[in-house]
């Protein structure tokens, strides 16, 4: 068998570069001229370091916000492996932690112990992706132990706008502007002692609720980019109207259904209107929340399958590169993901992560630019990117179901499901 270098997940973390810290804050500042956004900062005047930063997740600009809050202190990252790739020691001197998706790793606990007893900021993006449709994603409940641990106040940036200006779906910066950000202390070190973890997690999940098409909506923000509905057909994979699913496509500011002839323009200020005047869904999060609901009553009445899907799948053992495993197949049903695939060499992988083991899934639409939408799984020492090709599926439909699925698992076995969290 094969044998892979592997990312050293345990090198203790840099403290970020004075220099580097300061040119990342510099190399920032253009899109935060063209892009105007508003910090509010709420209990944050006077905040020193320690503490951790809990930030919510929709574009790159994130970071640029982040950069503007905690500069000139010294802060560390959370990055998955992916973001290393071919300039690990270039992020790690940055101040990054490598991360690898949805996994439960002891040894990021310690690398972010490590980050509060150096006096520094330690930043997570709990959501661990970019935001499909401008909402909150799933959040982990291991927050509220994780922050009583670190013993430390906690403070969360929650921006406004950066979805609508470069939505995950097509990435096209569209020249938003103003944007929004708060900065805010949630919980003060000394709360920290008095509160359990779920009421921590709690107050952290009232702070994370935001919707970016009514906060657009609300703000008045007209998107004239003549492109704008383009790869919104990856999030609204199914048509409302004849209820077929991976059908749907998209065409400048036009989301129609090829099937059944239903159209919707997608307008200046984020509204899906019908052509035929007989609107459905208007808000784009209510049409994926319908999405959501469907894969739901699959999952209840135990029927949800992928079907068995051709796939090719290639690894990230190290940040040095992709490595292809092979080609095979894939299916996700009622017992989690199951992949295999064989190498030029005859050489079989397989990868197994079944429903427990996962509260969602990290999902890339048309990867890179150029390598089609896919499915990461990660171990503590691997990830695989794995794109399904010449069959019909939705990859946002394979990351509703996984979320669905374990909450199901966790309902049969008499856990308590908390809102907004896994």
């Amino acid at each position: 068998m094969r044998e892979f270098e592997r990312f050293d997940m345990k090198e203790p973390p840099r403290r970020q570069s004075a220099f580097l810290g300061t040119l990342a804050y510099a190399l920032s500042i253009p899109d935060i001229i063209k892009h105007r956004p508003t910090i509010t900062k709420i209990g944050t005047e006077n905040l020193k370091p320690p503490y951790v930063l809990l930030c919510n997740h929709n574009a790159f600009m994130d970071f640029k916000v982040a950069i503007q809050c905690t500069y000139p202190n010294k802060a560390n990252y959370v990055v998955a492996i992916d973001g290393f790739l071919k300039r690990e020691n270039l992020l790690r001197n940055i101040g990054c932690i490598c991360k690898r998706k949805f996994t439960n790793d002891i040894t990021l606990v310690r690398q972010l112990k490590r980050v509060i007893d150096n006096g520094d900021i330690a930043v997570i993006y709990p959501e661990a992706r970019y935001s499909l449709c401008g909402t909150t994603a799933v959040l982990p409940e291991s927050l509220g132990k994780l922050c009583k641990l670190l013993n430390v106040p906690v403070v969360t940036l929650i921006c406004h706008g950066h979805h609508i200006n470069s939505p995950f779906w097509n990435l096209h910066d569209r020249g938003v502007k103003p944007t929004e950000a708060e900065f805010r202390l949630l919980i003060q070190k000394d709360e920290l002692k008095s509160m359990t973890p779920d009421e921590i997690n709690r107050k952290i999940v009232d702070v994370f609720q935001y919707d970016e098409y009514a906060w657009q909506k609300e703000k008045g923000i007209k998107v004239t980019y003549s492109k704008r509905a383009e790869g919104l057909d990856r999030v609204l994979y199914q048509c409302p109207s004849c209820r077929r699913e991976f059908r749907m496509k998209t065409e400048g500011d036009r989301l129609f259904c090829p099937d059944c002839g239903k159209s919707w323009r997608y307008t200046e200020l984020g509204e899906l209107r019908s052509e035929d005047g007989q609107d459905i869904f208007t808000h784009i999060p209510d049409w994926y929340e319908w999405e959501r609901a469907n894969v739901r009553d699959e999952v209840e009445r135990g029927v949800y399958s992928s079907g068995v899907l051709p796939v090719k799948v290639d690894s990230l053992p190290n940040a040095k590169g992709y490595i292809r495993l092979g080609n095979g197949t894939m299916v996700h049903d009622m017992n989690g993901f199951r992949v295999e695939c064989t190498g030029e060499d005859g050489e079989v992988f397989t990868m197994e992560k079944s429903v427990p083991s996962l509260y969602s899934c990290h999902i890339e639409y048309n990867y890179l630019g150029k390598f089609g939408d896919c499915v990461d799984l990660n171990t503590l020492s691997d990830t695989w990117y794995i794109y399904p090709y010449d069959a019909e599926f939705s990859v946002t439909k394979m990351a509703l179901a996984t979320e669905e699925l374990y909450f199901r698992d966790r309902k049969d076995k008499g856990m308590t499901l908390k809102p907004g969290l896994a």
